[in-house]
């Protein structure tokens, strides 16, 4: 079966060819939810063993979902590849398999039953925890006790651990660079994504008392704060409010028990609505999910689970009554809806959960790494009575038994207006001159800062040439716009003297992204 990849599919894979051109460590390729992965992947393994047919190789995941996900699509692009799976939940143990997909949690202890591998590719690599001792670290570091030149790839739409913090930054970081990145904004511009919309909601949780432990908010602590009648029933009445011609809804909720009530609320007004969680037994879950996809059931709610490996491209409203700090999670829980479908023009995002205002729009997240001496506590408050220091979400004093007051259910009126996707379509300026310096930054190798002026205005783009994967082939595609001809220079101080030879542009693309602009297209 033959199927075309799409520009920045083909780029990928590239991008990965490239990389080991001249790198040695670990690389990441960043595609969005719903970008096509598996695709790049079966094209990627393909090619792979079809110029070196004695290799062995290893797709490996957390999610059962995606192991079957992955290998129907070598299967659809490569009828006859040698692939297996090995995993306990799909009850397939084919561990002889060239090409073998597997559980990370049925695999990590077989490495001497794998023996030789070449290349393991991680899926939702964002998965992994930051601890190196772990299932996956013991299970690779086992694969290079018996092949030294093992070639490790991870592939995912959040570079970011759980806990925030790039995937391949840190002295426990498997990975080591980013050899191919695409963002979610140009995949909607070139409309291989669904566009994402967002509502102002009155309807906004009070987290005051939840406490965090691992970056996270405590889920015993958030599904108290959350799951109360008087917000539930006035988040559904708002999801309702902004349904008209919704059909296909999905709904985060913070817990279990709060799940249920959300399913119960939207059932209360006539529509279709079922619940699954981790507990869900697997073919009750396959059911639910067949009848969602077919439009059986309008809208699904769940906790905790349906952010990684779930694939139904007609969601078009996704309601978050479940805040998360972890800026991947938010991430994949609004990529849900980022897939096209007949029918639909966008996917409406509702955010009850101040999610938008915590990480910002999906498309210019800059997550923060935990600072040294962080532990992620919960906050803490004084005693009126006898001034004892306790924690936030405490009731009753231990040392006096003063009883704090119950916390206030808020819903309050004067939510923030913030979009899900940063800047909106770019604007196009004249440019007047353009300018050319070196900038360094410490650890870094330098860059070629290109200053474009608009009269007294500025806009500045830095091109990494000294860089090296992903970075240097976006400098070099930048360079062979504006020097066609010349070759792509060494280093900063080389591109500066020949910098009077570059085309100049008449017009660049600017777009707001977060606090800053960035450059999107230039017109010669």
């Amino acid at each position: 079966m033959s199927f075309s990849l799409r520009p920045y599919q083909s780029a990928a894979i590239q991008g990965i060819y490239n990389y080991f051109q001249d790198e040695s460590g670990n690389p990441l390729v960043v595609i969005p939810t719903a970008g096509g992965k598996s695709l790049v992947m079966a094209t990627f393994v393909e090619g792979v063993l079809k110029a070196f047919p004695d290799q062995r190789i290893l797709i490996v995941t957390h999610v059962r979902e995606l192991i079957e996900q992955n290998f129907a699509e070598l299967k659809k692009l490569w009828p006859q590849a040698p692939a297996g799976i090995y995993s306990a939940g799909l009850k397939k143990r084919e561990i002889r398999a060239q090409i073998l997909f597997a559980g990370i949690q049925s695999i990590h202890k077989r490495v001497y039953d794998v023996q030789q591998c070449d290349l393991v590719l991680i899926d939702e690599a964002h998965l992994i925890p930051r601890s190196s001792n772990t299932m996956y670290r013991k299970f690779l570091d086992g694969l290079k006790r018996i092949n030294p030149m093992l070639k490790v790839i991870g592939l995912t739409a959040t570079p970011y651990r759980l806990d925030s913090g790039l995937l391949h930054e840190g002295s426990e970081a498997i990975f080591t660079d980013i050899a191919y990145e695409v963002s979610v904004r140009e995949l909607i511009d070139d409309h291989y994504l669904s566009p994402l919309i967002s509502k102002r909601m009155a309807t906004q949780i009070d987290l005051t008392g939840v406490g965090t432990r691992g970056g996270e908010f405590i889920p015993k602590d958030l599904e108290a704060a959350i799951d109360q009648d008087a917000i539930t029933q006035s988040a559904v009445n708002e999801i309702f409010s902004y349904s008209t011609n919704r059909k296909s809804w999905l709904i985060f909720c913070a817990g279990v028990d709060h799940a249920y009530h959300v399913r119960d609320a939207v059932r209360s007004r006539g529509v279709t609505c079922e619940t699954i969680v981790g507990d869900t037994p697997s073919a009750q879950r396959e059911a639910i999910i067949n009848d969602f996809k077919a439009g059986r059931i309008q809208c699904l709610t769940n906790a905790n689970v349906l952010t990684t490996g779930f694939n139904a491209p007609a969601v078009d409203l996704i309601a978050m009554l479940r805040p998360t700090k972890s800026a991947g999670l938010y991430v994949q829980i609004v990529g849900r809806g980022c897939r096209l479908a007949p029918g639909k023009t966008d996917c409406l995002v509702l955010d009850f959960a101040g999610n938008i205002a915590r990480h910002g729009p999906i498309d210019a997240i800059k997550p923060k790494t935990p600072k040294a001496g962080e532990d992620g506590d919960a906050p803490t408050k004084a005693c009126p009575e006898c001034d004892s220091i306790v924690h936030a979400a405490v009731r009753q004093c231990p040392d006096c038994g003063h009883m704090f007051p119950e916390p206030q259910i808020k819903i309050d009126a004067k939510a923030s207006t913030l979009d899900i996707l940063s800047g909106g379509p770019p604007e196009w300026v004249p440019v007047t001159r353009v300018s050319y310096a070196r900038h360094d930054k410490t650890g870094k190798p330098p860059s070629l800062r290109v200053d474009y002026w608009s009269g007294l205005s500025s806009h500045s783009e830095w091109v990494c040439i000294e860089h090296q994967g992903y970075a240097r082939q976006k400098a070099a595609s930048w360079w062979a716009n504006r020097a066609p001809g010349l070759p792509l220079p060494r280093g900063v101080d080389e591109a500066l003297a020949v910098s009077q030879r570059l085309k100049c542009p008449s017009q660049i693309a600017v777009r707001l992204s977060g606090r800053y602009t960035e450059i999107v297209g230039a017109r010669f």
